[in-house]
């Protein structure tokens, strides 16, 4: 049986192999193998690995171990990196995205299976732990087709993310470039019209204060076309963008649909329980209900008058439209309502008939 796996101490810097130190040798690395995440210095690894596949030198643990499999961990806890290893291994299976479900809910459990089957394979003990690497296995062999499928799209949609990127870095260059050009080319406005205004003002010819306002119309007026042209090539920019940009918007994708709303539960089955011959009243004057009112002992408890003032309505009111006349009239018919099945029905007849006829012998 394989040595259970241990958290790593971030002080214990001692190879379990040659038993070197961290701390005499600065420069040691220490290298694990997913196979069974035994930590080894890289030394040992080239010692004992290097002509091929052989066991791993930890006690108890047996497991056939190839040079190319050790890594360097990322994290200080073994058991930490092992997980993550588990879950990179079980995305490259279950690599469908939301857009490939009708609906969020279907898509919601599919990442909660996932996260079942990750759950096995890191926690999961003995029968559990096989059933999940079965259930992985067996799901990888039946859909390679779609599992290529999914990562080719993974991986465009990688490529166009970085593309897109690139372009957004460009198009920020180019506004910046903008910016400055059009800030240099203000200020060389603002000089020549300044030059242009200390002429005129040093051959006296018109008013000062006439040639000034002019020589500052002149320069709001350059510099609001230069804004409005920049805002045009900004639009222009964002609704069409660059050549290289076309086609990375994603098309075709499955309208996601939400899923029905779940409606709270009704015990009754849709029944309206509304009284339909009163109007129960949130309170009512009464001398014995107000004295329950007041009563501590009663009140204390929780208990509802509302629910009091709804039995006592119910229990007033219930017979109303009920004659006991009518039902004692059709009681003596025969085929009435009252008599419950036809069996009883004949019976209650012939039991007439056979009266009827006996008074009549006498």
């Amino acid at each position: 049986m394989p040595k259970p796996l241990e958290t790593s101490d971030p002080s214990d810097d001692i190879c379990p192999i040659c038993k070197s130190n961290r701390y005499l040798n600065p420069s040691l690395q220490f290298l694990i193998n997913p196979e069974c995440y035994h930590k080894m210095c890289s030394t040992c690894v080239d010692r004992i690995f290097s002509s091929g596949p052989a066991p791993c030198p930890v006690l108890h643990c047996a497991r056939t171990l190839r040079k190319k499999g050790f890594k360097t961990a990322f994290f200080e806890d073994l058991a930490i990196e092992r997980e993550c290893d588990i879950r990179r291994r079980v995305s490259e299976v279950f690599n469908r995205s939301e857009d490939d479900f009708e609906t969020l809910l279907d898509y919601n459990n599919y990442l909660q299976d996932t996260e079942d089957l990750i759950w096995d394979l890191v926690n999961g003990k003995g029968k559990a732990k096989q059933e999940a690497e079965d259930k992985l296995r067996r799901f990888r062999e039946a859909n390679r087709g779609a599992i290529e499928e999914n990562k080719a799209a993974r991986l465009r949609e990688v490529e166009m993310g970085r593309r897109r990127e690139i372009e957004e870095k460009e198009m920020a260059r180019q506004r910046r470039l903008t910016a400055l050009r059009e800030d240099a080319e203000e200020k060389a406005d603002v000089e020549k019209t300044r030059k242009q205004v200390l002429d005129q003002l040093a051959s006296g010819e018109g008013d000062a204060v006439a040639i000034t306002q002019q020589a500052h119309k002149i320069i709001l007026k350059k510099s609001s076309a230069r804004r409005t042209l920049g805002e045009r090539d900004a639009a222009i920019n964002a609704g069409t963008g660059s050549a290289d940009g076309e086609g990375l918007t994603i098309r075709g994708l499955k309208k996601k649909t939400a899923p029905v709303a779940e409606k709270p539960y009704d015990p009754f089955g849709g029944i309206d329980l509304t009284p339909s011959r009163y109007v129960l009243q949130d309170d009512y004057e009464n001398q014995w209900v107000d004295g329950i009112k007041r009563d501590p002992k009663h009140m204390a408890g929780g208990y509802s008058l509302h629910d009091y003032y709804g039995r006592a309505m119910h229990d007033a009111l219930g017979g109303l439209e009920i004659f006991i006349e009518d039902e004692v009239k059709d009681r003596h018919q025969p085929g009435s309502s009252s008599i419950g099945t036809a069996a009883a029905v004949q019976a209650s007849t012939e039991k007439k008939q056979t009266a009827v006829k006996a008074e009549s012998m006498i």
